[in-house]
């Protein structure tokens, strides 16, 4: 990615995405520095889908995100965020591999093949679950030995699924019950497999991204998210919740915690 960025120079592009999530240098490609990398990218750059919401496509061109994300430091789905920060890590040493993943349903599925992007990171022979654009998930590379994983929005663990060789299932502890957020393998997938679920995600009437609007970013206390009907702060555990009153409300709500400004007058309540 970044290939027509190339004539800024590698060393600017990279360093420009690494200020962007509030790094000023890395030194070494190990467990370490990929912790850091993924929360601060996570307390950074939202998940929101604000173009679905306002009718801007969204197409999946390394360059076209990378502005998107670095430069005017908006956020993005699971696609963007993830194929970008994927190349971040490539450039800095590490070994990824995009992967697919199959996000539960309310009904007790689970969503197609490529219905979301994550990525595996090897770091001294061990494969980790990195993440940057599932919302509310685990914030620090989880290992696919199975061991599990603590931080302030709850405990995570990776299983293999019983009876589906080479499948994976993504675990948060709710309620004392072990739930799958989402499958995966770990089979190398490229950026051009995912167009077509990406755009089934823009305009399908069963899309939640098309239906609901979608603003969240991690903090280290917890989770600032602006949905259709509330703001929500949570702090140590504790939510606070600000209806929101029409679409202007949502818009300085957005700006404000953001820092993103909609332009566009003509959205959906």
């Amino acid at each position: 990615m970044f290939t027509a960025k190339e004539k800024e120079g590698e060393g600017v592009v990279t360093q420009t995405y690494l200020e962007r999530i509030g790094i000023s240098e890395v030194k070494d490609a190990n467990l370490q520095t990929l912790h850091e990398l993924q929360e601060q990218h996570l307390y950074t750059v939202p998940f929101e889908n604000i173009d679905i919401q306002i009718g801007k496509p969204i197409i999946l061109d390394p360059d076209t995100i990378y502005d998107k994300v670095v430069l005017n430091r908006r956020g993005g789905f699971c696609y963007e965020l993830n194929s970008l920060f994927g190349s971040l890590l490539r450039k800095l040493g590490f070994q990824v591999t995009m992967i697919s993943g199959r996000v539960s349903t309310p009904s007790g599925g689970f969503g197609p093949e490529h219905d979301h992007m994550a990525l595996i990171v090897c770091v001294d022979d061990h494969d980790y679950l990195v993440d940057v654009g599932f919302g509310d998930s685990c914030r620090v590379p989880l290992p696919l030995s199975g061991d599990k994983r603590e931080d302030i929005s709850g405990s995570y663990r990776i299983r293999p699924k019983h009876g589906h060789p080479g499948q994976y299932k993504l675990e948060k502890r709710i309620n004392k019950r072990w739930l799958t957020e989402y499958l995966f393998r770990t089979t190398p997938k490229k950026l051009e497999d995912f167009t077509l679920m990406c755009q089934h995600h823009q305009i399908s009437p069963t899309s939640t991204f098309l239906r609901n609007w979608i603003c969240s970013i991690a903090t280290p206390e917890g989770r600032i998210s602006v949905s259709d009907d509330f703001l929500t702060i949570t702090q140590n555990g504790k939510k606070n919740k600000l209806r929101v009153r029409d679409k202007e409300h949502r818009k300085i709500l957005i700006q404000k915690y953001f820092s993103i400004q909609i332009q566009e007058s003509s959205i959906k309540e």
